[in-house]
């Protein structure tokens, strides 16, 4: 078995162990009777195993995640989200462009719906050519690269507390 494996073994085990002794202990005390002391000592010992493996448990999880982040190609998605909505994206640039109080003027221009078709058009083919570059790929990874670094001092920071 691998250590994953071997962990979640171990926290399925303390999971069903400790729901057991939640159901055992509330049917008792319903009835009347006292906790019994083995019933206490699993509830006691579950909840040291838990605090005792939760951090490990999140970092080996926060590692997986990072690596699968890391494997993928985010501005290939957004450009291909883009090309797939094209027309109502380029839709929406010209009806904010119209709605802007800075270019509202463009009204009073001759051929203004065609000259914010073509400012829509130009827009989105920019963004498409910006999400193709090498370097915005570049970008992204650096900015999960940072972030999951953080999310890793937070969870190491979280023991010491």
């Amino acid at each position: 078995m691998t250590t994953t494996q071997l962990v979640l073994l171990i926290v399925g085990s303390v999971i069903v162990l400790c729901i057991i002794a939640g159901v055992l202990g509330r049917w008792i005390w319903r009835r009347g009777l006292r906790v019994p002391l083995v019933v206490r000592l699993i509830n006691r010992a579950s909840g040291q195993v838990i605090e005792l493996i939760k951090q490990p448990l999140t970092i080996a999880v926060l590692d997986e995640v990072a690596d699968v982040l890391r494997a993928g190609h985010y501005t290939r998605n957004v450009a291909a989200a883009l090309r797939e909505n094209r027309v109502e994206l380029k839709a929406m640039i010209a009806e904010k462009i119209k709605q802007d109080p800075t270019t509202g003027q463009i009204r009073l221009l001759p051929f203004h719906d065609r000259i914010i078709n073509e400012v829509s058009e130009t827009t989105l083919r920019v963004i498409l050519e910006v999400l193709a570059d090498p370097r915005t790929d570049e970008l992204v990874a650096d900015v999960l690269r940072d972030n999951i670094a953080q999310l890793r001092q937070a969870v190491r920071e979280l023991k010491v507390e």
